[in-house]
């Protein structure tokens, strides 16, 4: 479990068929002192939960699995790109984000970017399938990063969802959103009250 507060930037190394060759190994460059992560640890890799399965000085192993590379952007990865990092969530540890699992729902992708103020505003799109789960200040974790919702649209023609947030200076410098460009993927967790407030509707 996460809170979808960054803490590390990372950057890929190496990417390197695994399994069968339809998983992948990724290696991760990080500024976080690697002597204290345990092989098995939870680290929330651009918001998607992996397990350490190997380090050395500066960098971390993860593997991939076909799933996991068909439901979000890892599969898209490629060498030199930079990553949001966090570890695993400990109890009594502050909780300043919201509750983020590390399951990505789903992948949507930049629609919108202005700068309002100093800050950064900008929309994303997402299926329409998830929209039922985005609502006006609630959370929602893009790229691992907790967000607050300023405006939800449904867009029932492009069968989208857009809503908007606002990136602050601090969290434009602190994780990969300050640079991202119009059409880049990013992976999204919605939040887990809405998912499980909307699946007991279901069943009413």
């Amino acid at each position: 479990m996460f809170t979808g507060l960054i803490t590390d930037i990372g950057e890929i190394r190496g990417l390197h068929p695994a399994g069968d060759g339809r998983d992948l190994r990724i290696v991760v460059a990080t500024h976080w002192p690697v002597a204290d992560i345990p092989l098995g640890a939870s680290v929330a890799c651009s918001g998607c939960c992996l397990t350490v399965v190997g380090k050395e000085v500066g960098q971390l192993a993860f593997d991939a699995s076909r799933e996991t590379l068909a439901r979000t952007t890892l599969g898209t990865w490629r060498v030199a790109d930079r990553v949001n990092l966090e570890r695993s969530l400990r109890l009594g540890d502050e909780l300043g984000g919201h509750l983020v699992y590390g399951h990505v729902d789903t992948t949507g992708h930049l629609v919108e970017r202005a700068p309002v103020g100093g800050s950064l505003r900008l929309v994303f799109a997402l299926p329409a399938a998830f929209g039922r789960f985005v609502a006006e200040k609630g959370s929602i974790a893009v790229d691992g990063v907790s967000l607050t919702v300023n405006e939800v649209q449904d867009d029932r023609a492009s069968g989208q969802c857009r809503f908007a947030v606002n990136i602050i200076p601090h969290t434009q410098t602190e994780t990969t959103l300050g640079a991202i460009g119009l059409g880049a993927a990013v992976n999204m967790e919605v939040d887990m009250l809405a998912r499980y407030v909307a699946r007991m509707r279901e069943t009413e």
